[in-house]
């Protein structure tokens, strides 16, 4: 998150007043992320997040916030967007796109354990199914197509190795996209962006408890196994060597296949899919390192550290028969 569109204390006061969501006491801009600008808000009912969008459009955004109002509707603990007396969950404030949801319970676990892993696994299952019967459709906007339209324009900033292993991969990927494997993967609603800073944890307790998933603004429709992966590469790995931490990928797999079982085609391509998941993100940093906008709380993720996961998993394939024997043994 990070501050693009500057909002007033009295701005946001009338802007959350006209959603009947009380009177505003604290208004705080938030400087994690990159993607839109966000404020923490306080009113004398709740404290809430007020998000305006700088890159997604008033067309793309009913998607996500209609997601998020599904999601919360089924039970899946995520923010529930404020509608207005018209039902719009939609607004508009200092000309851009805007939103208002509750603030979650808790803290993010930025060093996961066993525990956290398989309570993520499972809620992200849980989540997936719970988006079965979601009638909207949109496609996963940083996707293959975007992954495609992007590497030419990043490929001029990278050393030679880079730029050889970002075009390979690429490649690569878009032979997985073509084969029949992949055309029969189970498909809905994915979240896309569930890293370890997106999930919050109530510690209030004698152990900590998910209390929810947030900041689905890079939700689409797309492989679920593709959100599974994405999962494990940051929730799973050693963060300075991009390894693969067997004890947590085995949690979070178990926790999630419990409520959803993978299909066969899923098995097949997880290892694909990992490595698809590290490009994603090697190729999103590289553009906002590379080609960042102007904010006045900005700060660009390392591209460094997903150009380390790609090349582990390239390296080191996780297959899920290789993680069932781990689990055998250890049991």
């Amino acid at each position: 998150m990070a501050v693009y569109t500057e909002v007033s204390f009295d701005e946001a006061s009338t802007f959350l007043s006209s959603l009947k969501l009380g009177n505003l006491q604290t208004l705080e801009g938030c400087s994690g992320g990159i993607e839109n600008t966000n404020y923490f808000v306080t009113t004398d009912q709740a404290p809430y997040v007020l998000t305006l969008f700088e890159r997604l459009s008033a067309e793309q955004l009913p998607f996500y916030l209609r997601l998020m109002k599904h999601l919360a509707f089924h039970g899946i603990p995520v923010p529930d967007p404020a509608a207005n007396r018209d039902g719009d969950v939609l607004h508009s404030l200092n000309g851009k796109p805007a939103a208002v949801v509750n603030r979650l319970k808790g803290k993010s676990e930025l060093a996961p354990g066993v525990e956290h892993c398989r309570q993520v696994g499972a809620m992200l299952a849980r989540m997936h199914l719970a988006g079965r019967d979601f009638s909207m459709q949109q496609p996963n906007l940083r996707g293959l197509s975007w992954w495609n339209d992007t590497v030419p324009v990043v490929l001029p900033h990278l050393e030679p190795a880079q730029a050889q292993l970002l075009q390979a991969e690429l490649a690569y990927q878009n032979h997985v996209a073509d084969s029949s494997a992949y055309t029969g993967l189970p498909r809905g609603a994915i979240h896309a962006d569930l890293f370890r800073d997106n999930v919050m944890f109530d510690s209030s307790g004698s152990s900590p408890v998910l209390s929810g998933f947030f900041d689905f603004y890079f939700a689409g429709t797309d492989a679920w196994l593709f959100d599974l992966a994405v999962c494990l590469n940051d929730w799973c790995i050693d963060l300075p060597t991009g390894v693969a931490d067997l004890e947590r990928t085995a949690a979070f797999v178990q926790a999630y296949t419990s409520v959803r079982p993978l299909t066969a085609q899923e098995r097949e391509l997880l290892p694909a899919m990992l490595r698809a998941g590290a490009l994603r993100f090697w190729i999103s940093r590289l553009w906002d390192w590379y080609l960042p906008r102007e904010a006045s709380m900005l700060k660009p993720h390392d591209p460094t550290h997903f150009e380390r996961v790609l090349r582990q998993r390239v390296a080191q394939p996780l297959t899920l028969a290789q993680l069932e024997q781990n689990m055998a043994v250890a049991a």
